[in-house]
């Protein structure tokens, strides 16, 4: 009995702020986030049907943070696969962790790096990670093992990331030491030192066929490498403060560069001579991207604007107004007939790039870094989970794809939510500093500023009706047109 009072006693404390604010979650995040050995756990857990993969917990109160595996600091990305099996997570640990998302049980430390890892990234075919760090090194790592099967070494200073070729045969990464380096993955030999750059290089990008690498600096010019022979075939200046970030166009004949100096600018690849500048913005742009037929750029800026911009006429022809805080990212649908821009001022934005208009604003309570839409245009997955788009298509612009599907689930600052309905209170531990969603597997994966990476898997078809419904809380705009916009 004492046992039992004494189990009760911490269960109460440890669940008060959200039995004062939601007290029937303590029968949802209270049991499934109390210690194992817990009795209140015990005797009524399984009153949850729709969890079908529990948080892994302490096993006792007094050790609630040392007893929980898994990383050691700050938890700063998490990634799936391309078969969306295993996830990778970097850490301020100086690691890289492999988690079954089947079980949710962690199947390998990777250990070797030195310092801080900035990046980890899965190769095309899942079975090799290649990992950035302040160490100077990139590393490889076999999926299947765990195992260490290169160390890149050749930067002198810290490597801020590292991607693969389209086919996989080539890793490129970018250093603060002012190169790129290409690297052989069937050998573990340096294949190509890209120098020419003069300050930190902020990025590197394949080519779609794998020919050319972009590279972007803090040196305000954009290069271009053959990857064949790793030699420069083209220095792109024309920008007059540091380069955030290129993108090739679909077709491989453009490239799209945003810069801190308020521009977007147009490159053909081929000659390497600036072929537009796009002028409009009045701060920082983070981003630009191409529309998949090629005929549109979209940016984003801290100016609070996303504008549009027509390829073939290097002309404005869209400033899409609304959001109240700096716009990091915007994203196009697979028909390019939408546009999504995600802000600090905690929303994402739904735009009609034919009219120009705003069609729908969604609260994410917390700022997105990843951001793309499904395959039917219904939904964006985030890095912070799914969001489902509760507007009509735009008139003529009916989605001929299947509709995949039916419920989202999100994470907020505290709160895991099904179609923006609250789910799950996340205790002060469990809360995110990064998280990834498998949407086939309903699998929620969230690391914690604690060094936690939890998995908490839904079933739906278990779930109370009332979160099966669309929530409301999403604001539709109806109309062809928004205050403040300009259209071409």
């Amino acid at each position: 009995m004492l046992e039992l009072a004494y189990d009760a006693k911490r269960f109460i404390l440890y669940m008060r702020s959200i039995i004062e604010m939601a007290p029937l979650q303590v029968y949802y995040s209270g049991l499934l986030f109390t210690p194992g050995s817990s009795l209140i756990r015990a005797g009524y857990l399984k009153n949850i049907p729709w969890v079908t993969m529990e948080p892994k917990v302490a096993d006792v109160w007094s050790s609630l943070i040392q007893t929980l595996e898994g990383h050691t600091s700050y938890v700063k990305s998490a990634v799936f696969s391309p078969d969306g099996k295993p996830v990778a997570s970097i850490s301020q640990d100086d690691e890289v962790r492999l988690w079954d998302t089947s079980t949710g049980k962690q199947c390998a430390v990777l250990k070797g790096h030195t310092s801080e890892v900035n990046s980890a990234v899965f190769s095309p075919n899942g079975k090799l990670i290649a990992s950035a760090s302040d160490d100077k090194t990139v590393r490889l790592w076999d999926t299947s093992t765990g195992r260490q099967c290169g160390v890149l070494e050749g930067h002198t200073n810290a490597v801020n990331s590292a991607v693969f070729s389209p086919d996989g045969k080539l890793v490129a990464s970018a250093s603060y030491d002012r190169a790129v380096r290409l690297w052989d993955i069937s050998t573990g030999k340096q294949c190509g030192v890209l120098e020419g750059h003069t300050w930190t290089v902020n990025s590197a990008v394949f080519s779609h066929d794998g020919k050319l690498v972009a590279s972007t600096s803090l040196d305000k010019t954009v290069r271009l490498w053959d990857t064949s022979t790793g030699k420069q075939c083209g220095v792109l200046k024309g920008h007059t403060y540091g380069v955030n970030s290129a993108v090739f166009s679909p077709d491989g004949k453009l490239v799209a560069s945003a810069s801190d100096d308020t521009t977007v600018r147009l490159w053909d690849t081929s000659t390497g001579k600036q072929c537009g500048v796009l002028e409009g913005h009045t701060g920082w742009v983070n981003s630009a991207v191409f529309s998949p037929d090629g005929k549109l750029v979209v940016s984003a800026s801290w100016d609070k604007t996303v504008r549009l911009w027509d390829t073939s006429t290097r002309k404005q022809c869209g400033v899409l107004k609304g959001h109240i805080h700096w716009v990091d990212s915007a994203v196009f649908s697979l028909d390019g007939k939408l546009v999504a821009s995600a802000s600090w001022d905690a929303t994402v934005r739904l735009w009609d790039t034919r009219n120009k208009a705003m069609i729908e604003i969604i609260e994410t309570h917390g700022t997105i870094n990843i951001m793309k839409f499904s395959n039917d245009g219904t939904h964006l997955h985030t890095s912070r989970g799914i969001l489902q788009l509760k507007s009509s298509p735009p008139s003529g612009g009916n989605r001929e794809l299947p509709h995949t599907l039916t419920h989202s689930l999100y994470v907020t600052d505290q709160w895991i939510t099904c179609n923006m309905k609250k789910l799950l209170w996340l205790p002060v531990e469990y809360r995110l500093s990064c998280s990834a969603i498998n949407d086939t597997a309903n699998l929620l994966v969230i690391g914690s500023p604690f060094g936690r990476v939890t998995f908490i898997s839904i079933d739906f078809t278990a779930l109370p009706a009332a979160y099966l419904q669309p929530s409301i809380q999403v604001a539709v705009i109806e109309g062809k047109g928004f205050p403040g916009l300009v259209g071409c």
